[in-house]
């Protein structure tokens, strides 16, 4: 009978929360990346220049029709052979790429979601497009798009779990590790699992109290 011993959590506890930092790392800097992309590509995608549209919506159904684990290696080994990006680059870039493609799709619908009028008021008082957009559409906008774009994040940092393929020193390939040293499987990805829940349910948490702030200014 398998005999559980938990005394391996507690020895390698810095082991697990430097993976915690990395992978919160990464994440951070993929959603970073990810927002001024998704912000690109969801204005093209809605544009009335059909080139940017039709570009806009290719990339946006393509990387969304890609298993994130594929571009990952994509990246690494073919992309990341040219531009010398090494594993860490090659995730955060890998992540970023593939959550900028849902962000794009937020962005759209939360644009969309403001009446037409909007805009139309703006553009006849004398702004441009892209002032309209900026000062009257996107700061609207922003208020719907909060709840997925948080939601997005949180989604990411259990995506990032995948970059342990690439031989990124996170969350899961620390834990790959210390079962190979330790044969302690059972307790680790209960920690592992433990860690990950603390950190999407801390976030959870964040997001409702922004949600609610947001609401008592409307």
């Amino acid at each position: 009978m398998y005999q559980a011993d938990w005394s391996v959590i507690p020895q390698n506890i810095g082991l697990l929360l430097d993976g915690v930092l990395l992978t919160l790392q990464i994440s951070a800097l993929a959603l970073i990346i990810s927002i001024p992309v998704g912000v690109i590509l969801g204005l093209c995608r809605i544009s009335k220049n059909k080139i940017l549209s039709l570009l806009a919506t290719a990339y946006i159904e393509f990387i969304r029709g890609v298993p994130l684990l594929v571009l990952l290696f994509w990246i690494f080994f073919v992309l990341g052979k040219f531009l010398q990006l090494g594993p860490y680059w090659s995730a955060v870039l890998g992540l970023a790429a593939f959550s900028g493609a849902f962000v794009a799709e937020i962005i759209r619908a939360g644009i969309e979601s403001i009446p037409r009028g909007q805009m139309e008021a703006a553009r006849s008082s004398g702004m441009t497009y892209f002032q309209a957009m900026r000062l009257i559409i996107l700061p609207q906008a922003f208020r719907k798009m909060l709840p997925p774009l948080a939601s997005q994040f949180i989604i990411l940092i259990k995506d990032s779990s995948l970059v342990s393929v690439i031989s990124v020193t996170d969350l899961t390939l620390v834990a790959k590790n210390l079962i190979v040293t330790s044969f302690r499987s059972l307790e680790v990805w209960t920690a592992v699992a433990i860690l990950y829940f603390i950190i999407t349910f801390t976030l959870s948490q964040i997001i409702r109290i922004f949600e609610r702030k947001f609401k008592l200014r409307e």
